[in-house]
């Protein structure tokens, strides 16, 4: 059987371009024209040399079948990865006019084939020693790992009870007290949760100094946000007391790292949306799963640093056969990902959808686990963009209901994108659901159609 699948779109190779310029460099090379050797083995290797300004043509490479979503190799001396020519080369694969021929395995050329083999090597042989690590094989001594866990833990509480006695003392002045003290008081209180190793404690702390003179009704949205932070911070001081997973979600949210655990579960993963988000320092790139036999939705979290594209990359449309590892929590949604046994292909297999009810229920319930959840993962189905006033929202076609858009849907070009996909007719839309509405994600025209990206 061919495990190579059908071949991707244009526009899910394009996905895969860490910038615009690297996209409109890649996209001149999917012509026929600057390439030769080229060709594709069902085990997921794409191959090609590419024509440059010197006289020895690139070679170039990409596994499909990466471990973390295709991997790259190219001999020009890009730093950018994919290159512009591995992008290019994608394109010229994806467009299936012949110019990459598929072949057996055997047909691979040596520089390629040795490439693909020995990172799926590497990559097998993690996976042995992570299983033997998470056996019982460590070498690790787990007395000392057990005397920074206590040490830490220390230094967390003495954060914690800190932070109590400053939302005490905010409280007992007035909320007008903190429009006057300006930003620099929360910033100092952020830099104290950073040194008490509560990095979720400080951003928290960081996002409450931007809410006083924010605009009308800033004193409640700071209350609010004062009475989950000091809920977090009893659920911290009090985690003895509470049930498993609550207390797992605790630390998540005070920011202890965790590890995945098991047992893995192996599924049909359709990839419903992929997104970053940065900061100077870091950007984060989330990666929604929906398993197609499972009916779950789990969350992958890939990190680069500043400026970088992370290393994880999985187009939305696409679809794999892998195994997924759950974190600790209420919900369990965060998973790492495992062992690929096929590399990802186009799908036309899509969630089914819920009402606008549905959805609304679903986050509400969800916040009885954790209740400094933002959003929840929800597919909708049969809803129709709508202006309302100044605002948009999504009604339900069979229902008089609807969820109100995000404030950052309505400053993305993906909402205008989505307007035009619906036409007036009903979409199915996937999206995070909360507290300040519906952000979508990704949208399908009702009956056939393939996944539109809105981010």
């Amino acid at each position: 059987m061919n495990r190579q699948g059908v071949r991707w779109t244009a526009d899910q190779v394009l996905a895969l371009a860490p910038d615009v310029a690297s996209r409109a460099a890649g996209s001149k090379l999917g012509a026929a024209g600057p390439w030769s050797g080229a060709g594709s083995s069902g085990e997921g290797t794409v191959w090609g040399q590419c024509k440059g300004s010197g006289g020895t043509p690139y070679r170039t490479a990409v596994d499909l079948a990466g471990a973390a979503g295709p991997a790259y190799m190219c001999s020009c001396p890009s730093r950018t990865f994919p290159c512009k020519h591995a992008l290019g080369l994608l394109l010229l694969w994806a467009s299936g006019d012949g110019a990459v021929p598929e072949g057996p395995e055997e047909e691979v050329p040596d520089w390629a084939g040795q490439w693909a083999r020995e990172r799926r090597e590497r990559a097998a042989k993690e996976r042995a020693e992570e299983g033997g690590a998470s056996g019982g094989g460590a070498t690790a001594d787990p007395e000392a790992a057990r005397r920074r866990a206590e040490r830490r833990a220390e230094r967390v509480t003495a954060g914690a009870t800190e932070l109590e006695q400053r939302l005490a003392d905010l409280l007992r002045g007035g909320l007008a007290s903190a429009e006057q003290a300006g930003y620099g008081l929360w910033e100092e209180t952020a830099a104290r949760m950073v040194d008490a190793q509560a990095p979720g404690l400080a951003a928290r702390v960081r996002e409450l100094g931007a809410i006083p003179a924010s605009g009308p009704g800033w004193p409640v949205r700071l209350l609010e946000e004062c009475a989950l932070l000091h809920l977090l911070d009893q659920g911290w001081l009090r985690r003895e007391l509470l049930p498993d997973d609550l207390a797992a979600t605790v630390r998540s949210r005070v920011g202890l790292p965790a590890s995945a655990d098991g047992p893995p579960v192996r599924d049909r993963w359709l990839v419903l949306a992929q997104y970053d988000t940065g900061d100077p320092k870091l950007t984060t790139r989330r990666i929604w799963l929906h398993g197609t036999g499972s009916d779950r939705t789990a969350l992958l979290l890939s990190y680069g640093a500043a400026g970088r594209a992370p290393d994880l990359a999985l187009p939305v449309g696409l679809a794999l056969d892998a195994e997924l590892t759950p974190y600790p929590g209420a919900h369990r949604l965060r998973a790492a990902l495992g062992e690929q046994f096929t590399p990802p292909s186009p799908t036309s297999v899509r969630p089914l959808g819920l009402s606008t009810a549905q959805a609304a229920a679903r986050y509400g319930e969800a916040l009885r686990h954790d209740p400094w959840l933002d959003a929840v993962p929800v597919t909708l189905g049969g809803v129709i963009p709508t202006p309302d006033g100044d605002t948009w929202q999504l009604a339900d076609a069979h229902e008089d209901t609807a969820l109100p858009l995000t404030r950052a849907a309505h400053n993305r070009a993906g909402l205008w994108r989505l307007a035009a996909l619906s036409g007036g007719a009903p979409l199915t839309i996937f999206g995070e659901c909360g507290h300040q509405g519906f952000h979508p994600l990704t949208a399908w025209p009702d009956g056939a159609g393939e996944a539109v990206p809105l981010t």
